[in-house]
């Protein structure tokens, strides 16, 4: 380092002008004279060496030219590539081939500048370039501070040092100052609030934009509220009447639906002890009420009637349909509709329970006549309906509205003839929601609920064996058959029974859409149900128009047992605590009550169950585990009646023994029947 008093001599400029032209020419000169010696080398002629290998070649050869093509096609590809067409089914030569060779690849860690990435670095780096440049600004400020401050106390030494010694704490205090100064001041660190303060978000962010989008939407909105207020004040005051008076209504019609729903449940409560004290005597018979004239019947019994559930808004409409809750045994769903095609109008959906057998606890209407209905295993609120203008709808009774949850169209793939029966079917891959449906169009379609929708898909179209015709141009015409009833089987799972109006019984798969499992030449006329025993998995029934009910083993093309009812049949239903017990209903209003194991040949109870003679009964349900049936007519009147312990016999017990029970049971005591009904057949 160079003392302060010390000063270094500055030398003149050169002038660059002046020399760099000097040197340049001499430069020049010398460079030509260099090249003019080397002259005579270069103009020597020079004698080509040969490689002792070369070939002698002819001037025609040599001026022979030979072409070559460069081109990007891989040598190493392979060209003879092969693949199978499945639309011409032979083997077929590919003409395309990749040649592409990759020779070297490495993954870079370039970000694009536009990227979200790429301008969150871009942002950092100017933070840090700030902060640094404010740092080095501070320093030389500093540093320029001390320099004077050094100056100016160069004169304060020397008149401490001629003054009294009482000042020098007070230069020593200035070296401190001077110390701290000239150390660089670091650049506070920005610190945040609490990141977890939700309301404090706004203002953490650099770019306060937000902040002002929101003042100038609360201004918007006061500027709004002025004005709606100076149009009032404008309004006559017999506007501002009626507006005062709707908004009372408005209040009060609220407080009285809050009111209701808050008292809605207690009502209900106290309507259904009413209820049972009304009818006290029928409830104690449905509890308690053993027939005991069944011991003198000689094995026949007869049905107690118990409560007859009817509404006003269905009162010219027939009961279509009726299904029992699966998880609610008190609960049953009723389905009203019309059978005549010439008075078709509205439908309606009831929900009874044995509890209050005055009014319906759910009421659904519809503009179309609902001809099937069925109620959802694990999740009992939902219940699926058939329309007679081929529509189908889900009702959701946690949302007791009149209109349904979901509904198709003609645009989701809605049946053109009625719809004569629905199932629920188990979910399917995606766990949505699946049920089946059959209509007179000879369709058979599965419906599945997809984000909110129902989507469609023809599982099966009912075509009429032997009706096929060759029209011009080798077209060929079906002629459709028309789909009344249906069954899933309890086990097998894709199998299911199709009856038709023609009379026959299909046996499909949902796996096979275009052909038939097996075909049942079942009855004259149209089929109106068909059932699979809840026990036995090779059985069925089946019931018609035709008077007759037909017991059916599936891997026997023949009926096991025919019985003739004299009228014809509306519908029939397995028992659910006996594989041998089923029971049907006639058009002539009676109730036919069958137990094979006690008599083969006739109904154990024949009884009419409805007062007038003109009131057809069409259709009838077990109750799941109480000992009773519910029957529906066509005066919209539903009625229950109980079993008399005749019709419900279970084995007896024996002295030292247990009574055997359970659907193994069920099933040999059936199979015991069909053996002897198959030896017989094998005899003749």
């Amino acid at each position: 380092m160079l003392p302060a008093s010390a000063k270094v001599p500055h030398k003149p400029p050169r002038k660059p002008s002046t020399s760099m032209g000097r040197g340049t020419r001499k430069r020049d000169e010398d460079s030509g004279t260099e090249v003019g010696e080397g002259t005579d080398e270069w103009t020597q002629s020079r004698a080509a060496v040969r490689p002792p290998d070369q070939l002698e070649l002819t001037d025609a050869e040599l001026k022979e030219e030979f072409t070559r093509i460069l081109t990007a096609n891989n040598p190493h590809a392979p060209q003879n590539i092969v693949r199978y067409s499945f639309k011409e089914g032979t083997y077929k030569l590919i003409g395309f081939v990749n040649q592409l060779a990759v020779h070297f690849s490495q993954v870079g860690n370039l970000i694009p500048k536009d990227s979200d990435e790429g301008r969150r670095q871009h942002y950092r780096d100017e933070l840090a370039a700030v902060s640094y440049q404010g740092s080095q600004e501070s320093a030389k400020v500093v540093i320029s501070e001390t320099e004077n401050l050094e100056e100016d106390e160069e004169p304060k030494e020397l008149e401490a040092e001629a003054g009294s010694q009482t000042d020098v704490p007070a230069a020593g205090a200035a070296e401190t100052v001077t110390e701290e100064l000239i150390t660089p001041v670091q650049p506070k660190e920005r610190m945040l609030t609490n990141k977890f303060n939700f309301s404090e978000r706004a203002s953490q962010t650099f770019n306060h934009r937000l902040r002002w989008e929101i003042y100038d939407a609360y201004v918007e909105e006061l500027e709004k509220q002025e004005k709606t207020k100076e149009k009032e004040k404008t309004k006559t005051p017999v506007a501002k009447k009626t507006g005062k008076m709707a908004m009372r209504k408005l209040m009060s019609m609220e407080s009285q639906s809050d009111d209701i729903t808050k008292v809605s449940q207690a009502a209900k409560i106290v309507e259904r002890m009413v209820n049972q004290n009304t009818y006290d005597d029928i409830a104690q018979d449905f509890k308690y009420y053993e027939d005991t004239a069944d011991e003198f019947r000689d094995q026949e019994g007869t049905l107690l009637p118990l409560w007859k559930f009817q509404n006003d808004k269905a009162k010219h409409l027939a009961v279509t349909a009726l299904c029992w809750n699966p998880k609610y045994r008190d609960l049953f769903a009723v389905g009203h509709g019309s059978y005549d095609f010439m008075k078709q109008s509205r439908g309606m959906l009831l929900l009874y329970s044995m509890k209050n057998p005055s009014f319906p606890e759910y009421i659904f209407s519809s503009d179309s006549g609902i001809m099937c209905l069925d109620m959802h295993v694990d999740h009992p609120y939902l219940v699926v309906v058939g329309h007679y203008d081929g529509n189908v709808a889900i009702y959701n009774l946690k949302k007791p509205h009149s209109q349904p949850t979901f509904r198709s169209s003609a645009k989701s793939g809605k049946h053109t003839e009625p719809v004569w029966q629905v199932k629920w079917q188990k979910d399917d891959m995606d766990q949505n929601l699946n049920f089946f449906s059959v209509s007179s169009d000879g369709r058979i379609v599965s419906w599945t609920i997809v984000k909110s929708e129902l989507v469609h898909t023809d599982v099966i179209k009912l075509k009429v064996e032997g009706s096929t015709m060759e029209v011009s141009e080798g077209l060929q015409l079906h002629t459709m058959g028309c789909g009344t009833a249906f069954d899933f089987h309890k086990e097998i799972d894709y199998m299911f029974l199709v009856g038709t109006e023609e009379g026959k019984i299909y046996k499909c798969s949902k796996s096979y859409s275009s052909q038939f499992l097996d075909t049942y030449d079942a009855h004259n006329m149209a089929v109106d149900a068909v059932s699979w025993n809840p026990f036995h998995t090779k059985v069925f029934m089946s019931c018609s128009s035709d008077w007759t009910v037909k017991i059916w083993d599936h891997t026997i093309k023949t009926p096991m047992f025919i019985y003739d009812l004299n009228s014809a049949v509306g519908d029939v239903a397995w028992a659910p605590y006996s594989s041998t017990v089923f029971a049907a209903v006639t058009t002539d209003g009676k109730a036919h009550v069958f137990d094979l194991a006690i008599n083969k040949y006739e109904a154990i109870c024949n009884q009419p169950v409805v007062a007038k003679k003109k009131n057809k009964i069409t259709h009838v349900q077990f109750n799941p585990i109480h000992p009773i049936i519910i029957v529906g007519d066509d005066r919209g009147h539903v009625t229950c009646l109980k079993l008399s312990p005749n019709l419900r016999k279970m084995p007896k017990e024996k002295k030292g023994q247990e009574v055997q029970k359970g659907p193994a049971v069920e099933i040999a005591k059936l199979d015991k029947l069909l053996n002897l009904v198959r030896e017989v057949k094998t005899k003749t």
